[in-house]
């Protein structure tokens, strides 16, 4: 049996937290903002599709965000971001099919390779570009 210092159910329900500006601001640092993180993901892969940016007019949340991509095949998609990772969320920009029941991957690469065949052979040059880059300067 582990012992506690305190008993839980002496403690009071309503610590203030909540209420303090300070704590709120900092949670909210705490909280991962998915539109910081979908603008992450953009800059990740844009070199490797056609077009890619964090949707203007669909609302982006502490917990989620709507990212556009046109792959090199031209084909368009909306993705949501959150917690549980990416999922395609309708076949146009800034659109969402609640119809769609479409996995989620836990990485942009992996949903990018599912959809994009001209995506796995652009990422894959340009990992094979900086891999010999770094052999290069490792050689000299």
């Amino acid at each position: 049996r582990m012992e506690t210092d305190c008993n839980p159910t002496e403690l009071p329900n309503n610590t203030g937290f909540e209420e303090d500006s300070d704590y709120r601001d900092f949670e909210g640092t705490d909280v991962k903002d998915m539109r910081l993180e979908a603008e992450a993901v953009v800059n990740d892969v844009l070199f490797a599709v056609r077009n890619m940016f964090v949707s203007k007019t669909l609302p982006c949340a502490e917990d989620v965000a709507y990212i556009n991509v046109e792959t090199r095949e031209r084909n368009r998609y909306c993705l949501e971001l959150t917690e549980a990772g990416l999922r395609v969320v309708a076949y146009g920009f800034d659109q969402t099919d609640d119809r769609l029941q479409t996995p989620y991957h836990e990485t942009v690469y992996s949903l990018l390779d599912s959809l994009s065949p001209a995506y796995r052979e652009v990422f894959g040059n340009a990992l094979l570009q900086r891999l010999e880059a770094l052999k290069k300067a490792s050689q000299s």
